[in-house]
């Protein structure tokens, strides 16, 4: 203590006995309540039911806005840091868009803390620097046991004690960050910078919605106080946020966490908004009391430190914190929680092993790099370097020249990766890239593979400059980049390239399904001359390709089946098989719903295009010129000649099924089943498909490796877990 200032460097952790226990010192001792008891919550819950059934002009101004930012605030704190939400979205921007309406009215009865005041009017062109309140020192690494047994040795002789209990927690893999709240109101908010100094960006920060605008310190007598966390990205938001920058034929980010520092670092705040950043804080890293009153005892413990963030409304780890009394006791949970580490929602890098004791902390001492009493155990590399040996540009069936990085195979991750898509030219410039160079490979959400950088420290002076074609690689027309855009492209429609491609994608499982046409036969009949065109599929010479070797009589027939059923499929596939630019499954769903009959798109303006649900300008602006080119819609005369449906028919209603009324979820690969055979099944028998796990979902189907989808379902009482031959129970059963 310095005067009626508390330096601490408080992390977190608790075994379920311990939690029992401050929870009890919290509420009793310290007189410090959950942020809301279950009386609480019955009461937000009805007011949130009476908000939305009520008019904004039944109530009083000035009781309106109280009784809206209460609800709000109760609808962020049960989304965004309990995982389980209490209103729909549509719900929660119904009584947003209310109280921003009173707001802009009545301006005077604005407050910094309200839910509106996340997003700031103007737009900030830089980010000031500003001085933590004590610095952000790094950690020290340890990869294996016998180092953290000598950290252990050294604790101690620096405590001058023999027994020491460690606090344990996951080491989040984001974006480190420091909040200030002064008098219960968030102040600012800042990036680690250096560690002594930040960028200031509060704006940015008030949009990730599990961070509190206001928390109640005053209530432990906390007049201001710094906070130390890590802002980070759902697993699945951050492989959407990728897939969605690999149709426009840009680079992936290469990992969560440069994702998340990239969207911190964003001008407008309101792109930030769209990211759906989440945060974890862990540490109180300073506190100003008010009145010279004395810290709480409960927050001279890092556990406790964490279990009172979290009962102020914080986000935290709490839930995943352990506090062991042996270094051996660390070391196995170390190591069992490194198999776990692909089932949180988050990335996670290892796990970092602290002095529990914040006054046995400050009396170890730091050095001017990082603190004695903390250790980072960190888990095996998903990095690796290998050498680029040569660039290969392949074209896509939209024309789109990918070059394709050729490295000496390297096993990364359990799987060895001999080729990297490099993307676009400007990657390749901005990285500066060249054959011969020793690189560094990344997995990128352990699946996409992604060159990071050069080690040019590594450079012989023999590499060469990787030399972009000005030409098609297979047709040999001149290549052109549409301005804005980073992708050079061939638009010859007939380039052999595209044509393959286009076909490939046409027959694929997730457009028209055609099952006994794979890549591999489609090439076989191109160079035949019995597959030039996508209406050629229907027009296929069944009588010469029994004559092939490899095909019999069966197989013939089993081919002819699968394309006359293809003539069958629903309109949203039909319209994902055409490859139109920027058009995935989800915004093929979209169209086909919105219209009767696939050639009416001729007719649609971008302006109306863009009415429909998630489609921008750009995705609008590619549809449109798909259906006003007079060779696109000469095929799908051709293909409406041949059979192909074009209309959008209406489902047969279904009696109502054993499984009505209940909604299904599936993650991971189920051993025998396909996923759209098991979701299939489930409407079939009158269930529902769910696009995310929530309070409103029934059952959850695990296959193996499953996803974050898992986790997140543990956390809720009344998500049934179920594996495949369960699910097949209840579909017997049906």
């Amino acid at each position: 203590m310095i005067g009626n200032k508390v330096y601490l460097i408080a992390w977190i952790k608790t075994e379920k006995a311990f939690v029992f226990t401050l929870t009890y010192l919290i509420l009793c001792e310290f007189n410090l309540y959950p942020m809301y008891t279950p009386e609480q919550e019955k009461e937000l819950s009805r007011l949130l039911k009476h908000l939305l059934e009520q008019k904004a002009e039944d109530t009083a101004p000035e009781q309106h806005v109280q009784q809206l930012r209460q609800a709000l605030r109760y609808a962020e704190w049960r989304y965004y840091v309990q995982d389980d939400p209490v209103i729909s979205d549509s719900e929660y921007d119904q009584l947003f868009h209310r109280l921003k309406q009173i707001e802009e009215k009545h301006p005077e009865l604005v407050t910094p803390d309200s839910p509106t005041q996340r997003i700031a009017s103007g737009l900030t062109e830089q980010f000031p620097t500003v001085v933590h309140l004590t610095p952000m020192l790094s950690l020290d690494n340890s990869y294996n046991a016998e180092d953290l047994r000598d950290w252990d040795r050294r604790v101690k002789e620096l405590s001058g004690i023999s027994k020491v209990d460690y606090c344990i927690e996951p080491k989040y893999d984001g974006a480190s960050i420091s909040l200030i709240y002064e008098n219960d109101m968030l102040v600012r908010g800042a990036t680690r910078g250096d560690g002594v100094r930040g960028d200031e960006i509060t704006t940015n920060i008030k949009q990730i919605k599990a961070i509190p605008l206001a928390a109640p310190f005053s209530s432990l007598g906390i007049r201001r106080v710094e906070i130390r966390g890590e802002v980070l990205m759902h697993k699945d938001t951050f492989k959407a946020l990728n897939q969605q920058r690999l149709a426009e034929n840009l680079p992936p980010f290469a990992n969560p966490r440069n994702a998340t520092s990239g969207s911190l670092r964003m001008i407008d705040p309101r792109e930030v908004a769209k990211r759906k950043l989440q945060a974890v804080l862990y540490q109180i890293s300073f506190v100003e009391m008010a009145d010279s009153q004395p810290l709480p005892q409960v927050l001279h413990y890092q556990s406790g430190v964490i279990k009172t963030l979290h009962q102020l409304g914080f986000p935290t780890p709490y839930q995943l914190i352990k506090i062991v009394h042996h270094i051996d006791e660390a070391i196995q949970y170390l190591q069992e929680f490194e198999h776990l580490r692909d089932t949180l929602p988050y990335e996670i890098d290892g796990m970092v092993i602290k002095v529990d004791d914040l006054r046995l902390q400050e009396k170890i001492g730091a050095t001017t790099h990082h603190p004695r009493w903390a250790m980072a155990y960190k888990f095996k590399a998903r990095q690796a370097t290998s050498v680029l040996r040569k660039v290969e540009f392949q074209v896509g069936r939209t024309g789109t020249i990918t070059p394709v990085a050729k490295i000496d195979p390297v096993p990364i991750g359990g799987v060895t990766i001999s080729s990297i898509s490099l993307f676009n030219e400007d990657v390749i410039r901005e990285k500066d890239l060249r054959i011969g160079d020793t690189v560094l490979v990344e997995r990128a959400g352990d699946v996409i593979p992604y060159i990071v950088k050069p080690v040019v420290e590594m450079r012989t002076g023999k590499e060469k400059p990787i030399q972009f074609p000005h030409h098609c690689p297979v047709c040999g027309d001149t290549l052109v980049k549409t301005p804005g855009e980073a992708a050079w492209r061939c638009v010859n429609i007939n380039c052999e390239a595209q044509v393959l491609e286009r076909i490939i994608h046409f027959v694929s499982k997730d457009a028209m399904d055609i099952k006994s046409l794979g890549e591999a036969n489609v090439r076989r009949f191109y160079e035949l001359g019995l597959l030039r065109s996508i209406p050629d599929i229907y027009r296929l010479d069944y009588d010469k390709i029994k004559q092939l070797e490899g095909f019999g009589e069966k197989s013939v027939h089993n081919l002819q089946q699968a394309v006359e059923a293809s003539k069958k499929q629903p309109l949203h596939r039909l319209i994902f098989a055409l490859g139109i630019r920027y058009v995935g499954e989800t915004t093929a769903r979209t169209l086909a719903q919105a219209i009767h009959y696939l050639p009416d798109l001729q007719h649609w303006s971008v302006d109306q295009l863009t009415q429909l649900p998630d489609i921008g300008p750009k995705v609008a602006g590619s549809i449109y010129d798909f259906f006003h080119n007079a060779d696109n819609i000469r095929m799908l005369q051709e293909l409406e000649k041949l059979g192909v449906n074009m209309h959008n028919q209406a489902q047969p209603s279904r009696p109502a099924g054993k499984l009505a009324g209940k909604t299904f979820l599936f993650t991971g690969t189920l051993p025998h089943l396909k996923r759209h055979e098991a979701e299939a099944l489930v409407e079939q028998h009158g269930g529902k498909i769910a696009n995310s796990v929530s309070r409103n979902l029934d059952y959850l189907v695990v296959g193996e490796e499953p996803g974050s989808k898992l986790e997140k379902a543990r956390k809720m009482p009344s998500v049934k877990i179920i594996d495949e031959s369960q699910f097949l129970k209840l579909i017997e059963s049906a």
